[in-house]
């Protein structure tokens, strides 16, 4: 199985430079946000074994780094190794969802600079590429992970504009959300389970929830904890 920074694709410089020129002011921030991150001094304890993402918008940045760099290698395998049987239109689906999610992360590692966690190496051993129904049991647990990893952040992001940025990216995973939901479950876009029946709203969860499972798909060497 390849490391996530082996699974770079070549093809979606335009698709990172337009998304680049809609982030702009998000970017703009990112050398101050850095240099403000580097003057604070970190009290909390990094679990032994695993990479800080850092603390304030720094370290949310990086959080939707480590999940986009997650999302995006399994995407890139999935495209790679097509599941038996695979239709045309659920590649083309599948294909669009990786070009999205790469640059995600393309954007990210940019804004992020010299701020940005190391590229993650990924353990895909428990996912059986070559089954349709592996697959997108697992496309939907990614993606409903982002998309609580998101919900679960978004208030404690300072910059306006990253705020923007994650707004736009959560809202691009929820759709992404919803097409793997109505391709695993025959016409059922969204799940009790992650949408609640009472208020409408999506479920969100804290970091500590979402790295508990994040981590289990990352190499024991580049696992990631949070301290914010």
């Amino acid at each position: 199985m390849k490391t996530a920074s082996e699974l770079n694709t070549g093809n979606v410089n335009l698709h990172r430079r337009s998304f680049l020129r809609y982030a702009g002011a998000g970017i703009a921030g990112a050398g101050l946000l850095a240099v403000g991150a580097s003057c604070h001094k970190d009290h909390n304890v990094t679990p032994s074994g695993t990479i800080s993402l850092g603390t304030g918008d720094i370290g949310i940045l990086n959080y939707a780094y480590a999940l986009e760099q997650l999302e995006a290698a399994f995407y890139t395998q999935v495209v790679a190794t097509p599941y038996s049987g695979m239709p045309s239109v659920e590649l083309t689906f599948l294909t669009d969802i990786r070009d999205h999610e790469v640059c995600h992360r393309n954007f990210f590692k940019a804004a992020l600079g010299a701020s940005a966690i190391q590229s993650l190496s990924v353990n895909f051993s428990k996912i059986d590429f070559t089954s349709r129904t592996s697959v997108l049991t697992y496309a939907k647990a990614f993606e409903d992970l982002g998309v609580t990893a998101y919900d679960g952040v978004g208030y404690k992001i300072q910059n306006v504009a990253y705020l923007a940025i994650a707004g736009s990216i959560v809202s691009v995973e929820a759709r992404h959300a919803a097409l793997i939901g109505n391709l695993l479950q025959n016409g059922n876009f969204v799940s009790s389970d992650q949408v609640s029946t009472s208020n409408g709203l999506n479920v969100s969860n804290d970091p500590a929830t979402v790295l508990a499972t994040a981590n289990t798909f990352l190499s024991a060497q580049t696992q990631v904890s949070a301290n914010f």
